[in-house]
């Protein structure tokens, strides 16, 4: 299985920019714990995003990347449970012709891919996996 370390899509021609188009459900954890995602596991702190998408997958998003990615959907309230929407951010991502691992960050929990996964690259040192099925669904590709 490819191991990635150190890498930086913006350095790699075979990336793209894409940009994530979904709604959410998230609950904000009251204690710190794990969920274990498709990827791997996903450590989470009191406060943190415990987020459902919209295509059944599950996983975690630290309080504060949670507060710059995503927006509530009326009548949700910032800070509270219900829906949110992903933030019009652009991201790199780069599809996986064999299977992989990755850390989300440095130090961070390791994820596993399978060939024809994406990476995801948010910010340097910042990074995601997200299953092919999922990723055509909700990624849109930036001309």
């Amino acid at each position: 299985m490819l191991q990635l370390k150190n890498i930086d899509l913006t350095r790699d021609d075979s990336a793209s920019l894409f940009v994530k188009d979904e709604v959410v459900d998230v609950v904000f954890s009251t204690i710190a714990g794990e969920l274990i995602s498709r990827e791997g596991p996903n450590r989470f702190e009191a406060g943190d995003a415990l987020i459902a998408g919209s295509t059944g997958d599950r996983w975690s998003v630290s309080r504060s990347r949670f507060d710059a990615r995503y927006i509530p959907v009326a009548p949700t309230k910032i800070g509270a449970n219900g829906c949110y929407r992903a933030r019009p951010v652009q991201i790199l991502a780069k599809q996986m012709v064999e299977a992989f691992t990755l850390a989300r960050s440095l130090g961070g929990d390791v994820l596993s891919g399978l060939a024809h996964d994406w990476v995801i690259q948010y910010a340097p040192g910042d990074f995601g996996i997200v299953a092919n099925a999922r990723f055509r669904r909700v990624y849109r590709p930036i001309p």
